[in-house]
């Protein structure tokens, strides 16, 4: 089965700005693309398919007609496992936290939010928040949020290019201004806000905030998980990167020179390309000229896929399951 583009949707966050439009060739009437949903079956949004035989059906269409496009690695999954995307924060995101598939299948009757940031671009002096500076409790916790002195006790980190962290669900964290970011999670748009800047929504009025529920699933501690930049590891015509290995997916970033083969019979393969521009070969022949921000999706099972060019991409696959690495 062909490999084939993603058309994702877009959200227009009062925090986001305009570089998915700019710099990524993101079409959208609306004025803030804040996130574009690059791979995505969740009924918030869902990627439609761009061309060949399948083009304009959305890939949720798709996948319930040839379930064997995820391959075996979905099968311990009631649902489409994974949502890929790319967040332009011209301004900061609200301090959150998601929770666990435990807690948010219980409450809010869908999967909790593991997820992982590669740092595409940001701003010189930008930073986000990673977990608290020190070991807290929730009563220390909820008073700071009363206060409105969160931002006292929280984690700080300044990013630059390349940087990665892991938010495993419970985590606190916020995406600073300035920073442009390629998130892969578990398909699950589940947030829980507990401080926002005194912004005001839409409506005129102060956006919601989620304080108990945030409560009940916050780890009061300093991140566990090492970040910061992943050693590139040199193999023949490329740099290969490390982002992310987990029970719920598993992603690396490959910087190519001549090409790379792609695709597995366990899992479905996610393209997402950050610059340059390559040939996706499929039977022999060219079926997708990708550039950046190109999304390609390549079902499980396929035969011999190639991606042939100069470029930089994140691919992403279902992971075996296992622990954070």
């Amino acid at each position: 089965m062909r490999p084939f583009e993603l058309i994702p949707p877009i959200k227009d966050y009062i925090w986001g700005g305009t570089k998915l439009r700019e710099q990524y060739g993101k079409e959208s009437a609306l004025e803030r693309l804040a996130e574009s949903w690059e791979l995505s079956c969740h009924r918030d949004g869902v990627s439609v398919i761009s061309g060949g035989e399948y083009d304009g059906m959305t890939l949720p269409e798709f996948i319930a007609e040839h379930p064997e496009a995820l391959g075996r690695n979905c099968g311990r999954f009631a649902d489409f496992p994974v949502l890929i995307k790319l967040i332009d924060a011209r301004n900061d995101l609200s301090v959150q936290v998601h929770p666990d598939d435990e807690y948010a299948l219980r409450v809010e009757g869908e999967y909790g939010k593991t997820e992982v940031w590669y740092i595409v671009d940001c701003d010189e002096g930008a930073e986000l928040i990673y977990g608290f500076a020190e070991e807290t409790d929730t009563e220390t916790f909820r008073k700071a949020i009363e206060e409105g002195t969160l931002l006292d006790i929280v984690n700080r980190v300044p990013v630059k290019k390349g940087d990665v962290f892991f938010i495993r669900a419970g985590t606190l964290h916020a995406i600073g201004k300035g920073i442009l970011i390629a998130e892969i999670q578990q398909s699950s748009n589940t947030t829980y806000r507990v401080y926002d800047y005194g912004r005001l929504g839409a409506d005129g009025k102060p956006r919601e905030l989620h304080i108990d529920k945030a409560l009940d699933v916050t780890e009061c501690k300093p991140p566990t998980v090492k970040y910061g930049q992943p050693q590139r590891i040199n193999m023949a015509g490329m740099w290969r990167t490390p982002i992310a290995e987990c029970e719920y997916f598993f992603a690396e970033k490959y910087d190519i020179f001549r090409s790379l083969t792609v695709g597995s019979p366990d899992t479905f393969t996610h393209l997402l390309f950050l610059g340059g521009e390559a040939e996706i070969m499929y039977g022999g022949e060219c079926v997708i000229h990708a550039k950046k921000g190109s999304s390609v999706f390549v079902p499980a099972g396929t035969d011999t896929c190639d991606i042939k060019g100069k470029c930089t991409v994140i691919i992403t696959k279902e992971s075996k399951g296992g622990k954070i690495k």
